[in-house]
């Protein structure tokens, strides 16, 4: 799965930090989402895109596994 929680953090100016107390996580679990570490549970996937004032197929994308 990837993510835009990068580029989506940079244009608000957000830390790690600032959006993990958003959508009440740790940073580091942010940090690893963001990485591509960790998928986030469906809430979270959906909080984080609230968070963002986005869809959330707009924030995250699945890409099927390489054969």
């Amino acid at each position: 799965m990837q993510n835009k929680i990068r580029v989506l953090r940079a244009e608000r100016k957000w830390s790690q930090a600032e959006l993990a107390e958003r959508v009440s996580v740790s940073r580091n679990s942010i940090n690893s989402i963001e990485n591509g570490h960790f998928e986030p549970s469906l809430s979270l996937a959906f909080a984080i895109a609230h968070a963002f004032e986005s869809k959330v197929e707009d924030v995250f994308q699945w890409t099927p596994p390489r054969a």
